[in-house]
């Protein structure tokens, strides 16, 4: 039995897209992560960046459990005296819920030099348009315990 090692010139990107509304921010960001690093395909190879594009729309009606609307922040700091720089989840969520999903799956993602390449081929939507018609996104639905592809 030979084993095949997968080529750069060799990647097929497939888009799917993923309905937000009512699913938990960290299984949400999970799945999306191992979708875009390329470990749910059969031919997964580390230092090949092999992943496939999604599109997240309603992200605006993401679900978040627990008490982190009030205790969560995300912190910046600038380098300078006074530049530091914090906001709480409920503020972020209300001003640009796509950010809160964007640093989620962008903590998920491995820490190599993939990881922006990774992250451009996510796309994000407040609302439940999106201009990638053309791409013929695949659909991905919920199920009990993993993610199943819908037909267009």
């Amino acid at each position: 039995m030979k084993t095949s090692v997968l080529k750069k010139e060799a990647v097929k990107r497939v888009y799917f897209t993923i309905d937000a509304a009512g699913i938990v921010l960290g299984r949400l960001s999970t799945q999306v992560a191992a979708i875009l690093s390329g470990k749910c395909k059969p031919d997964f190879t580390p230092y090949v960046d092999s992943g496939d594009a999604v599109i997240i729309t309603n992200a605006a009606k993401i679900k978040i459990t627990g008490k982190k609307t009030e205790q969560k922040f995300y912190a910046r700091y600038s380098g300078y005296p006074g530049g530091f720089k914090a906001e709480k989840l409920e503020t972020l969520l209300k001003r640009k819920p796509e950010d809160v999903i964007r640093y989620s799956v962008w903590g998920m993602l491995p820490k190599n030099k993939f990881q922006k390449d990774m992250i451009s081929r996510l796309k994000i939507y407040a609302g439940d348009k999106h201009p990638h018609q053309a791409q013929m996104p695949a659909v991905l639905k919920t199920g009990r315990k993993k993610w199943q592809i819908q037909a267009v």
